[in-house]
């Protein structure tokens, strides 16, 4: 696996963003920080950790494991991280720390109307935080890959994630660094591009060092894509999936075109009213 690839009011609430507990990882308690909640001063600078080059075909190696360790214990401990993705590199936070969730959007200068997505690492693990409505193969198909999947949101997740929106966005990116990450946390992590609001994304650490003092951790994971090319900077294509038997492109993304094909003709949904499919 490479580690990287390239409602009315609803609907609208979705498009225009889609993009820690005491108790365990996935519960939606609130939690106990260990720095205060108030507007976050600068710090020093992240902890910068670069992946060792070529380690998705040798993940055992100490750098790698450092990395997922320390990423982890930041994780849980209430930090904001930036990690590099199939797509680009976005910022990272357990989606069951409500304190967590209002620093992304603080330092992104993020309106609270636009929702986060949540970054899980099996294709199991979509059926305690979502109320699936299309086959399981889709899901494989899809997962893991360059999408972000919209479904009703299950009672498992924090109620102070987009707590406007029924709806949630899901991602399990086609990243190894990411795929374990996720799978050693143990719970939803909440994802967004790692930037401020209404900037270009990112598709190297050096992209976003102007965030850097308000992080605790970067993951370095090496250049994403072309950072010439525009098309590099799409971002996962976002697919409604929540109506059964049809779907709705919300943001057409990277993997428009190879998403629609499986979407009508393997598996015969419907392109929604509204549609920019």
């Amino acid at each position: 696996m490479s580690t990287a690839r390239p409602c009315a009011g609803l609907k609208a609430a979705v498009a225009a963003g889609m993009g820690l507990s005491d108790g365990p990882a996935g519960s939606g308690r609130g939690c106990r920080l260990l720095r205060p909640p108030a507007p976050a001063p600068a710090l020093p600078g992240a902890r910068l950790l670069r992946l060792p080059e070529n380690e998705a075909a040798s993940p055992g190696r100490s750098g790698w494991t450092e990395a997922l360790r320390a990423a982890v214990a930041e994780l849980r401990a209430g930090a904001v991280v930036a990690v590099p993705t199939d797509t680009l590199y976005g910022l990272a936070c357990s989606a069951s720390c409500s304190a967590a969730l209002s620093c992304v959007y603080r330092l992104k200068g993020r309106s609270e109307a636009k929702p986060l997505a949540v970054c899980l690492g099996r294709v199991a693990d979509v059926y305690r935080y979502c109320k699936v409505k299309v086959p399981t193969e889709l899901l494989e198909d899809l997962f893991p890959g360059p999408v972000t999947l919209v479904m009703e949101r299950s009672e498992e997740l924090n109620k102070d994630l987009n707590p406007f929106t029924p709806l949630i966005g899901v991602r399990i990116p086609d990243h190894a660094f990411m795929l374990d990450l996720a799978q050693m946390f143990g719970g939803p992590l909440a994802l967004t591009s790692a930037n401020f609001s209404s900037q270009a994304s990112s598709l190297s650490v050096e992209e976003f060092q102007d965030l850097w003092p308000h992080l605790s951790l970067v993951i370095d994971g090496g250049p994403i894509g072309d950072s010439q090319s525009p098309e590099c900077r799409l971002g996962s294509t976002v697919v409604d999936l929540s109506v059964p038997g049809k779907f709705g492109i919300i943001r057409p993304g990277c993997a428009l075109e190879n998403t629609t094909a499986i979407l009508q003709q393997k598996y015969g949904l419907l392109p929604s009213q509204g549609s920019c499919s």
